[in-house]
C-alpha cells in the first residue's frame, strides 16, 4: 500500500515527537514510524507493583527553560517539581561521601567546603585548592573533561566526584567525552575567570533559579502521553512497530530529488512524502544509501547499553530517613557493588512519595558502567538479587528479600551516546550529508546530546528549518 504524507519523522523518541508536533501545528499532515512497541524512546513508563512509574528518564535539566516552556504548552505547568533537597552521595573504595551541593559534573565551585572536604580527604581537598592559584592557560587546552579536571583540581577530584557522576549520567568515562560538547561554555568561562571552579560557579550562577533539574508529577513520561496526543489532535499518527527499512528519492537521480521528494518503506508500507525528519541513530544507513555518503564516516556512538532494575519494598523502617538522600553514585573503582547508580525515588520525589504510601520504597538501580557489562549481567531472578543486594550495600541498611513486593528490569540501548570527539565528528559528517539533501533535517539525542535540555529545543529548531525549506515538490 503507498501513501502520502506532507512530512514523515522516523524514530518516535521524545526528539522525534516534538518535531512531529511543531510540523503538524503548522499544518502539515505527519507520520511517525517507530519499531518499537511504543512511542517515547528512553522516556517511558512502567509498572510496578500497582506504581506507575519512569522507566527511563526521571528528570530533567531546567538550563534554558526549553523542556519549562514545553510543559506549558503542553498544559502542565502546575505538574513541575523540583528534588527533595536532600543531597546525593558517592560510593568510594575510602568509604561513602556527600556529592558537593554546588558544581557541575561534579566539580565543585568550592574545593574547601565541607561536604567536599569529606569526600575528598585532606589531600586532595588541599590539591584542588591549588586551582585558585594555577594560572588560567594551566588546562586551557585540554580537550576532555577528563584532562581538564586532572590539570586544574587533581585526581582525586576527578575519581571521586567526577568520575562517579559521569559515569552515572552519560555511561561513559571523563577521559572520553569532549569538553566543549559535555560542558558546553566551561573553557570559555574559565578563560573570563581565572579558576575552575569559579567558571562552574558562573556557569550555575547563569542557570535558571531554583534546583539545576525537575521532575513531572507522576512522571516525565507523561510528556509522550500529551505529545502523541497533540500530534493526532493536529492530524497526525504515530504508527509504532513500523521500523523503516528503506529511504530512497522519489524518482531515480539526484536531479529527482529536489523535485519529487521521498519513498519511505516498511515492512508493511510505502510512503510517499516531501520531507523527511531522522530521529534515531538507526537511520543513518538508511541516509548513506540515500545521499551515497560513506557509512563509515557517519559511524555516530551506540553509547552503553544500560540495564535498569527497579525495586519496590515494603516496611523497611531504615529507609524511611533517607540514609543517602536522594540516591548514591559509584566510582569505577568500587568493586563490592555492580551497579553504577542509585536512586531513592520515594526520597527524591514527594509526588512518588505519596503515591507510594508511608513505609513503601521505590528504588532504581542503574548497570552498565562500560561496554560488555550487560552482557555479563545475571538474568531474572538472580539479577533482582544482586540488584537487592547492591542497594543493600549502597544504601548502608539490610534490605530483607521478604520485604520485596514489586520489581522490573529495563535494557537500554542506544539511549546515552557518548560525547566524544569521534561522535562529534560522526555527527558533523551526517550533518553534511543531510544538507545536501532539500527536504531533510535530523533530531535526537544522537545529534543534539543527551538530556531534554538539549533534545527538545533541537528538535523544535529541526522542525523549523524543515518548515522553512523549500518543498521538494516545489
Amino acid at each position: 500500500m503507498t501513501e502520502r504524507w506532507d512530512a514523515v519523522v522516523v524514530g518516535a523518541g521524545l526528539g522525534g515527537l516534538v518535531a512531529a508536533r511543531e510540523l503538524a501545528r503548522a499544518g502539515l499532515r505527519v507520520l511517525v514510524l517507530d519499531g518499537r512497541d511504543a512511542p517515547g524512546g528512553a522516556v517511558r513508563s512502567h509498572d510496578v507493583a500497582g506504581l506507575r512509574l519512569d522507566a527511563g528518564a526521571e528528570s530533567f535539566a531546567t538550563r534554558g527553560g526549553a523542556v519549562a516552556a514545553l510543559v506549558d504548552e503542553l498544559g502542565m505547568t502546575d505538574d513541575l517539581c523540583t528534588p527533595a533537597p536532600r543531597g546525593s552521595w558517592v560510593h568510594l573504595v575510602s568509604g561513602d561521601g556527600p556529592l558537593p551541593a554546588t558544581g557541575l559534573l561534579g566539580i565543585p565551585t568550592d574545593p574547601g567546603a565541607a561536604d567536599v572536604r569529606r569526600t575528598l580527604g585532606l589531600v586532595g581537598s588541599w590539591r584542588a585548592r591549588f586551582d585558585g592559584v594555577l594560572p588560567a592557560r594551566v588546562g586551557a587546552d585540554a580537550t576532555t573533561l577528563g584532562a581538564l579536571v586532572r590539570a586544574r583540581m587533581g585526581a582525586r577530584v576527578l575519581d571521586r566526584l567526577v568520575r562517579p557522576l559521569v559515569g552515572g549520567v552519560h555511561a561513559a568515562d571523563p577521559d572520553q567525552l569532549a569538553v566543549d560538547v559535555v560542558a558546553p561554555g566551561l573553557r570559555a568561562a574559565l578563560a573570563q575567570h581565572g579558576t575552575l571552579g569559579r567558571a562552574v560557579g558562573a556557569l550555575r550562577a547563569a542557570a535558571p533559579a531554583g534546583s539545576a533539574v525537575q521532575g513531572l508529577a507522576g512522571g516525565v513520561w507523561r510528556l509522550v502521553d500529551a505529545l502523541v496526543a497533540d500530534v493526532q489532535a493536529h492530524g497526525g499518527e504515530v504508527r509504532v512497530r513500523s521500523a523503516v527499512t528503506g529511504l530512497a528519492a522519489d524518482e531515480v537521480g539526484a536531479a529527482a530529488t529536489a523535485q519529487g521528494g521521498f519513498v519511505v518503506r516498511t515492512a508493511h508500507d510505502e510512503v510517499r512524502t516531501d520531507r523527511v525528519l531522522l530521529a534515531t541513530a538507526a537511520a543513518v544507513p538508511l541516509l548513506a544509501e540515500l545521499t551515497g555518503a560513506d557509512p563509515s564516516a557517519m559511524r555516530t556512538d551506540e553509547g552503553t547499553p544500560v540495564t535498569l532494575v527497579t525495586l519496590v519494598l515494603d516496611g523497611v523502617t531504615a529507609l524511611d530517613s533517607a540514609p543517602r538522600g536522594t540516591g548514591v553514585l559509584v566510582a569505577p573503582d568500587a568493586t563490592d557493588v555492580t551497579a553504577k547508580a542509585l536512586t531513592h525515588a520515594t526520597a527524591k520525589w514527594e509526588w512518588l512519595a505519596a503515591a507510594a504510601g508511608p513505609g513503601r520504597h521505590v528504588l532504581r538501580l542503574s548497570f552498565g558502567r562500560a561496554e560488555g557489562d550487560s552482557a555479563t549481567l545475571p538474568a531474572g531472578d538472580d539479577l533482582v538479587r544482586l540488584a537487592l543486594s547492591d542497594a543493600a550495600t549502597l544504601l548502608g541498611t539490610p534490605l530483607p528479600a521478604d520485604r520485596l513486593v514489586g520489581h522490573d528490569v529495563v535494557r537500554w540501548t542506544q539511549a546515552l551516546p557518548r560525547p566524544s570527539a569521534a561522535h562529534r565528528d560522526a555527527v558533523a559528517a551526517v550533518r553534511d550529508a543531510v544538507e545536501r539533501v532539500p527536504g531533510l533535517a535530523l533530531a535526537g539525542a544522537w545529534v543534539a546530546g543527551n538530556g531534554l535540555a538539549s533534545v527538545v529545543p533541537q528538535a523544535r529548531a529541526a522542525a523549523v528549518e524543515l518548515l522553512g525549506a523549500p518543498s521538494p515538490r516545489g
